[in-house]
């Protein structure tokens, strides 16, 4: 059997307003090999960013891979790693019997993507200097501002 490849993928999202422009940042690293992403929408909120980063690193993957994914979002982090997300699914995107998950349609996509791959989420503090963090944060700010300007 083949060894799984073991990539690390690093996300982050911005809003400038909530909603508002925003945008997001991908670093996916595979040995010495990196790669960077980004994007952004015109009308969206931070927390749509943030999965949509976590969802754009896992769908540039092109095979079954052991990840680690970094993120300063602890919506999504703690969604994933509590399990509310996977119930939020089982009740039909009802966080409780009055209230609609948010994003269901992001929740969904992440955890398909998810159960495609062997998947440890681990969370960092934003903006207290981790490299990555860093990176991915300033290019998803660079696509707030390229989406606020157009």
């Amino acid at each position: 059997m083949n060894e799984l490849k073991k990539v690390e993928i690093f996300t982050d999202g911005a809003c400038s307003g909530n909603p508002g422009p925003g945008g997001f940042g991908v670093v996916l690293r595979y040995g010495a090999a990196e790669k960077e992403l980004s994007g952004g929408a015109a009308e969206t909120t931070n927390n749509r960013m943030e999965l949509t980063a976590a969802i754009a690193g896992l769908e540039a993957l092109k095979e079954k891979c052991r990840v680690t994914l970094y993120s300063d979002s602890k919506y999504l982090i703690d969604a994933i790693n509590c399990g509310w997300a996977e119930k939020w699914r089982q009740n039909g995107w009802m966080r409780t019997k009055k209230d609609k998950a948010l994003n269901p349609d992001l929740w969904e996509k992440l955890l398909s993507l998810l159960e495609m791959h062997e998947v440890e989420l681990v969370w960092v503090k934003g903006h207290a200097g981790h490299p990555e963090n860093e990176r991915c944060d300033k290019m998803a700010v660079a696509e707030t501002e390229r989406y606020k300007n157009a």
